[in-house]
């Protein structure tokens, strides 16, 4: 099942000198979850600090799991503003 992802950096509550050091395990960690097939694009959001994600993944528990093992969201920086669920659209969907 595809999820759409929306996250946001929470800068209000955290400095950019606080954010540097988890930066590139971030990166990395993202790079493993792409290789894994979970995510499938992703996209830095150009309205804050933070991304856009569409990810395949059994169901929302899965997601969320998932998005836990990424180091910004581990130490409390990192707010998960949206998670949707995808279908097929009906356009492409045998015609019953």
């Amino acid at each position: 099942m595809q999820f759409t992802v929306l996250t946001r950096r929470k800068t209000e509550q955290f400095t950019d000198a606080q954010f540097a050091p988890l930066l590139d395990g971030e990166a990395d960690r993202v790079r493993e979850l792409y290789a894994e097939g979970f995510i499938r694009q992703i996209w830095m959001r150009g309205d804050t600090p933070g991304a856009f994600m569409m990810v395949e993944a059994v169901d929302e528990k899965d997601v969320r799991d998932r998005l836990h093992t990424l180091p910004l969201h581990q130490a409390g920086m990192l707010e998960l503003i949206a998670l949707i669920p995808l279908r097929p659209y009906r356009a492409f969907c045998p015609k019953t």
